[in-house]
């Protein structure tokens, strides 16, 4: 069951499609503990109206006119570092994936995720998570390898030596694009405890996101 969230959620969607943007408006506003804090047509109208209007998560598409989504993301993140953005896009090829998160975006979903899934996404989102489906962060991982054949043994970079044993498990299996309650549970210690020990991982490894932590561990 999902812990009740005290504070409410405001979301930006970015989304072309106008009876999708509608449909999601209405289920963020009828759900408890949520509100749509805008609706953008557009890139170019997201950029002038989220700064603005500063929400604490973005929903972002990715196949938009005039602009794509990838780009939207890496300039909201000039103008505003801290803000999560979450992709909801159809595309699931490691590509578009890839470019995302390198963009700036903090999690990647698909369209046809499940209306609780994706709430869920959000609230993750909202308390510093990465949300990613375990397909999702797999074929990050396959594009990491695809793009530079693996060598024989992988030079990770140097900030990893500085990581606890416990710390360095954690972000293993986030690298292998397990959930922090999935961690928790292989790890038997306690959600609120991968929490603190992912912030660490980035403060350690001086990185905003389990992509770049990822690719650290995998000495990209």
């Amino acid at each position: 069951m999902s812990r009740r969230v005290n504070k409410t959620i405001q979301v930006a969607l970015v989304e072309d499609d106008a009876g999708v943007r509608a449909n999601l408006a209405s289920m963020i506003d009828c759900a408890p503990g949520f509100q749509c804090r805008g609706a953008y047509p557009d890139a170019m109208t997201a950029l002038k109206g989220i700064p603005a209007n500063r929400p604490d998560v973005v929903l972002m598409d990715i196949n938009m006119p005039g602009m794509l989504g990838t780009e939207c993301v890496s300039r909201l993140k000039n103008v505003a570092p801290t803000l999560p953005v979450l992709m909801l896009t159809v595309y699931d090829d490691s590509e578009q994936i890839f470019k995302s998160l390198m963009a700036g975006a903090t999690g990647y979903l698909l369209k046809r995720t499940p209306k609780d899934k994706l709430l869920e996404a959000i609230r993750e989102i909202a308390s510093g998570g990465a949300p990613m489906s375990r397909q999702i962060a797999r074929r990050v991982v396959q594009f990491f390898q695809e793009i530079k054949q693996e060598p024989k043994e992988i030079t990770r970079a140097p900030e990893i030596k500085s990581l606890t044993e416990r710390e360095e498990q954690v972000l293993a299996l986030l690298s292998k694009g397990h959930a922090y309650k999935e961690i928790a549970d292989l790890l038997n210690i306690s959600f609120e405890t991968v929490r603190t020990h992912v912030r660490t991982i980035y403060d350690k490894l001086h990185v905003h996101s389990r992509t770049e932590a990822t690719l650290k561990y995998l000495g990209r």
